[in-house]
């Protein structure tokens, strides 16, 4: 008489629990695990339920998921065999709620393989809805990494859970969070020997906050003194800058040592920047033990989606929000395709990114210093001393009119960056460092949130419009003179408002309690350097 399958295991289950001591109430037919979708970069915390009932063998999951999870089936099956486990020969029902909400990814992967396990009696169900369970199975059954581990175990945490495990190389992103035990396991059958009590996995260990390294030093740049006081109102009040000048000026070398004189990050903003690169796959721990502002300089070529982020049914940051808390440069602005600089506009003014898709909106947040860089002319020799520059009047204007009205009047600072004289380049004396520079910004700075103690907001670039008409007026001499440029057309609305924010930046670098006449000169001699409009 030829034995089924399911007669075999009658058998043989009984066996399998004495063999690894298991009582009599372990099997059950159904269990819930419990893991971590993302949507954009905040994390839900999805059940999984697997229930293992009598009938012809078969895989069913249900919740919403996306072709990688519908994928998972044979991954899962192929792990827990190569694993010496058992894959049920029965009917396997998987369920991911909330069913409304959309999973992507071979997060799930473990998580599932736990519940079916679970479900068929190979492993104890206690506890199981108190772990938070995340790794990809490879077919031999090891774990394997994800994008956007950060995000989710700090979901996790948010909603009271207090451990979980993951695969072994997450475990340098895990180790930022405080309030979770991280156990990094690096197969199947170290999770399943865990949870049985065979096997004990090692949690990580927090580390320590070291001091930031820098190797780009602005003492390193010689001369250009005006930039380099330009940079420093800049990152005092976290204004857009942008700077023309023909090429080998230092463009490029003072915008890459910006974040050298920036405050280092709170705990928060590093977690949050470490988040947006955990999801795009560009994660560095720098950004959390050193809490450095981040810099992000995408090619003038890039895609409109490459900058402001988005995609079809995976959706990721974009350089504006990997910038968040950071610079994000663009040199030879105005070589960008068109509509690349001006879908910058929204996030400039909002701080956040806003994508909104037929399986949901997502809110990436883009709070950055936006640095531009160009060229005067196509040439790039023009600058009106006559050094042999070909390009005709209409040319020039043509050339800079690809930096469009509307993205010109959101940058506050305009610099005009000209050739180092011979002097300044022989000049070997000791040149005012990053350090000092930096310094002065954070005294600055602490100034400026004393002042705004009662608001929501820190910076002189985000204090809103109607309170500096209203509570954050400069001197009564300086407010006629504003009112006079905008009588005569000479600046706009905006133009008016990003003057006065310069204004309280320039006056709490000078120790000054109220701007006036004084800081509006320093203010209008940065915002029009250069020839362009106001």
């Amino acid at each position: 008489m030829r034995l089924s399958h399911r007669c075999i295991w009658g058998f043989v289950r009984p066996l399998w629990r004495v063999k690894h001591r298991l009582p009599r109430g372990y099997f059950m037919s159904f269990a819930m695990t419990q893991g971590v979708a993302l949507l954009g970069i905040d994390g839900e915390l999805v059940s999984i339920e697997a229930d293992v009932s009598k009938g012809l063998p078969s895989y069913q999951l249900l919740g919403l998921p996306d072709a990688a999870l519908n994928e998972s089936r044979d991954r899962i099956r192929s792990a827990i065999q190569n694993s010496k486990l058992n894959w049920p020969q029965n009917k396997i029902t998987v369920s991911l709620s909330p069913a409304w909400l959309p999973k992507s990814g071979s997060g799930f992967d473990l998580p599932i393989s736990i519940a079916i396990l679970a479900a068929s009696g190979q492993i104890p169900i206690n506890g199981l809805s108190e772990m938070i369970l995340i790794g990809e199975l490879s077919l031999e059954g090891t774990l394997k990494p994800i994008r956007g581990i950060l995000p989710m175990l700090l979901a996790a945490a948010k909603h009271g859970k207090k451990r979980a495990i993951i695969a072994i190389e997450n475990s340098a992103e895990a180790s930022m969070i405080e309030d979770l035990e991280i156990l990094p396991a690096s197969n199947l059958s170290q999770v399943v020997g865990f949870l049985i009590g065979t096997c004990q996995l090692t949690p990580t260990s927090q580390r320590d906050v070291v001091e930031p390294n820098y190797n780009l030093d602005l003492s390193q740049v010689a001369g250009q003194q005006t930039a380099k006081f330009g940079l420093e109102v800049a990152a005092t009040g976290g204004h857009h800058l942008l700077m023309i000048g023909p090429p080998g000026t230092g463009k490029t070398m003072l915008a890459e040592r910006l974040p050298s004189i920036l405050p280092r990050l709170s705990s928060f903003q590093a977690k949050q920047v470490a988040a947006i690169h955990s999801v795009a796959g560009t994660f560095d721990i720098g950004y959390v033990l050193e809490k450095r502002p981040p810099f992000i300089a995408p090619h003038h070529t890039t895609t409109t989606v490459a900058m402001v982020g988005g995609g079809g049914k995976i959706i990721r940051p974009g350089a504006c929000s990997l910038a968040h808390n950071g610079v994000l440069f663009i040199d030879e602005a105005p070589e960008c395709g068109n509509g690349i600089l001006d879908s910058l506009r929204q996030p400039l003014e909002s701080g956040v990114v806003e994508i909104t898709r037929a399986i949901g909106s997502f809110v990436f947040p883009a709070q950055f210093m936006l640095v531009l860089a160009a060229n005067p002319c196509p040439c790039g020799r023009f600058s009106g001393k006559g050094r042999g520059c070909q390009c005709t009047s209409l040319q020039v204007r043509r050339y800079l009119s690809k930096l469009s009205g509307p993205l010109l009047d959101r940058i506050d600072l305009r610099l005009k960056v000209d050739t180092p004289s011979r002097v300044e380049l022989a000049d070997n004396s000791p040149r005012e460092g990053s350090a000092q520079i930096r310094a002065r910004v954070e005294k600055a700075r602490q100034v400026a949130t004393n002042r705004f103690a009662s608001y929501n907001f820190s910076l002189n670039s985000q204090i809103p419009s109607e309170l500096l008409r209203n509570r954050f007026k400069a001197q009564q001499k300086a407010m006629s003179a504003l009112h006079n440029l905008i009588d005569r057309e000479e600046i706009t609305a905006r133009g008016f408002h990003k003057l006065l924010r310069l204004c309280w930046s320039i006056a709490d670098l000078r120790d000054v309690e109220i701007p006036g006449m004084e800081e509006l000169d320093i203010a209008m001699s940065l915002r029009s350097a250069t020839e362009l409009a106001a």
